[in-house]
């Protein structure tokens, strides 16, 4: 992170107080930018983190739901952002089944409102849209998916994402096409991401965590499905890398880039979930769940070649690492230890090292 080039750029951030989110600004923060944060507190399955990082001391939040055009487009005007980082959303794959309507209405309409703020702001040089590894058509084949091959998504969430993906692109080429005047518009597409302080529900880090503290059993949906596992601060480094880049190159620079693990850290449910349970020192806490699911794809991984020519990205941490600073990071939570420090610690030693 190039802490000269973010010291005073002024940075929206949606979705703020979310797990990725929250990190991102602390990132920043740290490299003293100053942020102007949009985030639902009705919306937010992990609102909690925001309150353990205390986020309010600098990141000037306001409660708006993405939807809210009039809302959303009064905070451009009034903060005037130089770069955007568009991460909120309903980011659960089984919460999506259960209301796929509100999935499509967040994930795509409150795409498009961001899109329609840049498109008026006279500020704005760069903005970085989150959406998701599950945007591709998923053939469950065992390569990585590149960005150039084709979009879907076989459950609501994950073609709420395309659906965004394809509205990125039109606005790209509609509206954003100016290569001397238009901001630079990039998609960014992260794996399986864990860290402290994830409290989200039917995610696998925070459920091993509340089964191991409440000792109670944790049954895994699909133990043998393999993802592409990263720590959190790794898309956060590529999606602050292609920030940088888009700043400096406008329209010309807008793209889409996958950020995962090297392939080595493609791992299944269950090895994810027996390091995890080993960095706590108890016996496996888990069992297979044998009952019927709504579909979930088995194997999905990424190809992060054109990351490292393109950006000179590549992970740093491996999974064995990523899971000890993650289980460090409850383990002190629980201890009521400080984990403010200890967050802005484990930044300061990914973006240092």
């Amino acid at each position: 992170m190039n802490k000269s080039f973010w010291k005073n750029k002024k940075v929206l951030i949606t979705g703020d107080t979310g797990f990725k989110g929250a990190w991102l600004t602390l990132a920043l923060r740290s490299a003293g930018a100053e942020i102007q944060g949009l985030s639902s507190a009705k919306l937010n399955n992990n609102s909690e983190l925001a309150d353990i990082l205390e986020l309010s001391s600098i990141s000037n939040t306001i409660d708006a739901d993405i939807r809210d055009q009039a809302l959303i487009e009064s905070t451009f005007n009034a903060f005037q952002p130089q770069i955007v980082f568009h991460l909120a959303a309903q980011p659960l794959v089984r919460e999506s089944y259960a209301d796929p309507v509100n999935t499509y209405d967040i994930n795509v309409m409150g795409t498009l409102n961001i899109l329609e703020c840049i498109r008026r702001s006279d500020s704005t040089k760069a903005a970085v849209f989150a959406t998701t590894d599950k945007c591709y058509e998923n053939k469950e084949w065992y390569w990585g998916y590149r960005e150039s091959d084709p979009l879907g998504g076989h459950d609501p969430y994950s073609s709420s994402k395309s659906c965004a993906e394809i509205i990125i692109q039109s606005y790209q080429k509609s509206f954003f096409n100016n290569l001397d005047k238009s901001p630079g518009i990039s998609t960014v597409r992260a794996g399986n991401v864990i860290g402290g302080g994830d409290f989200s529900p039917d995610r696998l880090i925070p459920d091993l965590y509340r089964a191991i503290t409440q000792k109670n059993q944790l049954l895994l949906r699909h133990p043998l499905s393999t993802r592409p596992w990263q720590h959190v601060l790794e898309p956060i480094s590529g999606y602050i890398k292609v920030a940088e880049e888009l700043f400096k190159s406008g329209a010309a620079g807008s793209d889409s880039w996958n950020f995962g693990p090297n392939i080595s850290d493609i791992r299944t449910v269950k090895e994810v979930a027996e390091i995890f349970c080993a960095n706590w020192k108890v016996a496996n806490i888990f069992d297979f769940d044998g009952n019927d699911h709504p579909h979930e794809a088995n194997s999905l991984s990424l190809d992060i070649s054109k990351a490292f020519f393109g950006l000179n990205w590549l992970p740093k941490w491996n999974i064995e690492s990523a899971l000890d600073k993650t289980s460090h990071w409850y383990k002190s939570y629980l201890d009521k230890q400080d984990v403010l420090a200890l967050t802005n610690q484990q930044i300061e030693e990914y973006f240092s090292n």
